[in-house]
C-alpha cells in the first residue's frame, strides 16, 4: 500500500445529486419546516423515495474517513476491508432504524368489555444506544395501563414493536421512556399509564469507570398512576414480584 490514504468507492444511487449530499437536502427540508432533528427524533416524513439508500452510502464514505483517521489499513486488513459499509448498514437499517422508518402499523381496538383493571406488559427487551458515546443500552421495559371505557386497546405484540421503534435511536434513557409514554398515551388514551425501564449502559461498562454492576432504573407515571398512591404501589409490587420470579 502506498503512503496515500485510500478513499472508499461507493456507487452513488440513481437520483443522487453530485455536490449536494442527501443529508444536506434532508436537513434543509427539516429546517424549512421548523422540525427538530435531534438524535432521538424520527425524520421519516422528510425522506423521499430512495434517499435512505443515499444516506447509507454517504455514511459509509464518512465512516471510511474515520477508519483512515484511526490509521487502520483497510486495504490490507481483510477484517476491516468492508467495515465502513457494514457499520453504515447497521446504523441506518438496524440500531438507529427508528429514526428513519415510519411508525409500525398498530391497530387500536375499542374497549368493548369496559375493562378498568390494571394491566401490566413486560418485560420487553430494549436495545438502544447512548447518544453521548453511541454505546449500547440493553435492558427491559414494563408498561402498566389502567384503561377506561373510552380507551383503545392494542395487541400484546404491538407494545414490543412500539418499544423497538422508539428505542432504536440514539437515546438518553430518561427521554426514551417519556417518548414511549407519550406515544402509548396518544394511541390508547387510558386513565393511567406507567412505564419502567431498567438497563445496562455500556458507556459505563466498556469505558469510563468500567463498572459492570451498575444499572439505571427510571419510571414515568401518568394520570391515575401519578395521582393514586395505592395503584402505583400495586403496580410496583407486581412488577417487583415478576422481576424476582414470583407469581
Amino acid at each position: 500500500m502506498s503512503g496515500e490514504l485510500q478513499t472508499l468507492e461507493v456507487d452513488r444511487p440513481a437520483g443522487a445529486v453530485e455536490g449536494h449530499p442527501v443529508a444536506d437536502r434532508v436537513r434543509a427540508r427539516l429546517i424549512a419546516a421548523g422540525q427538530r432533528f435531534h438524535a432521538n427524533d424520527n425524520i421519516s416524513a422528510f425522506l423521499e423515495t430512495g434517499e435512505l439508500d443515499e444516506i447509507q452510502a454517504e455514511v459509509a464514505v464518512q465512516l471510511q474517513g474515520v477508519l483512515e483517521a484511526l490509521v487502520i489499513d483497510t486495504d490490507s486488513d481483510h477484517n476491516t476491508h468492508d467495515t465502513a459499509r457494514r457499520v453504515a448498514k447497521m446504523f441506518i437499517r438496524e440500531v438507529f432504524g427508528g429514526r428513519y422508518a415510519p411508525a409500525p402499523p398498530v391497530t387500536e381496538f375499542p374497549n368493548i368489555a369496559g375493562l378498568s383493571e390494571l394491566m401490566i406488559v413486560g418485560p420487553i427487551t430494549v436495545r438502544s444506544a447512548c447518544s453521548h458515546h453511541l454505546c449500547p443500552i440493553i435492558g427491559q421495559v414494563w408498561v402498566g395501563v389502567m384503561p377506561n371505557e373510552s380507551s383503545d386497546l392494542i395487541g400484546l405484540s404491538k407494545y414490543a414493536r412500539l418499544v423497538e421503534w422508539v428505542m432504536s435511536r440514539p437515546q438518553i434513557q430518561e427521554e426514551a421512556i417519556a417518548q414511549l409514554a407519550d406515544l402509548l398515551q396518544e394511541k390508547m388514551r387510558p386513565d393511567g399509564l406507567a412505564v419502567v425501564m431498567t438497563a445496562d449502559h455500556f458507556c459505563m461498562q466498556w469505558r469510563g469507570v468500567r463498572d459492570m454492576d451498575s444499572k439505571m432504573t427510571n419510571s414515568v407515571m401518568r394520570g391515575s398512576f401519578l395521582k393514586n398512591g395505592g395503584l402505583r404501589r400495586e403496580f410496583l409490587a407486581l412488577l417487583a414480584s415478576q422481576q424476582s420470579g414470583g407469581r
